[in-house]
């Protein structure tokens, strides 16, 4: 559980949004993969809204849609190949170094 919570703790939100915008490497993984992406991205926009700018007002429907987009994307990632997930996440989580 601490290694989890390591874990966790480590993703740097900004490359992780970053990483799911950039379309070039996106292409090359499924489907469900890529609507995941973009859900993670679009979902952590408006986190930052609602964290950072007091005027920002959501209804409880369009919370409950996004939380139900959310459990789909979700369940639908978990159906993917485990090499494309594990692909996915490396690409997320780790910095990209130039080949030397």
């Amino acid at each position: 559980m601490k290694a989890w919570h390591q874990a966790y703790r480590a993703l740097d939100h900004g490359q992780a949004k970053s990483r799911c915008r950039d379309k070039e490497v996106l292409q090359k993984f499924p489907d469900d993969i890529v609507d995941f992406a973009n859900t993670f991205a679009s979902m952590q926009a408006k986190r930052h809204t609602a964290d950072y700018d007091p005027s920002a007002k959501f209804s409880k429907s369009e919370v409950l849609q996004d939380v139900a987009e959310a459990e789909d994307v979700i369940d639908r990632f978990g159906r993917v190949p485990i090499k494309d997930r594990r692909a996915f996440s490396v690409f997320v989580l780790l910095k990209t170094r130039p080949k030397s």
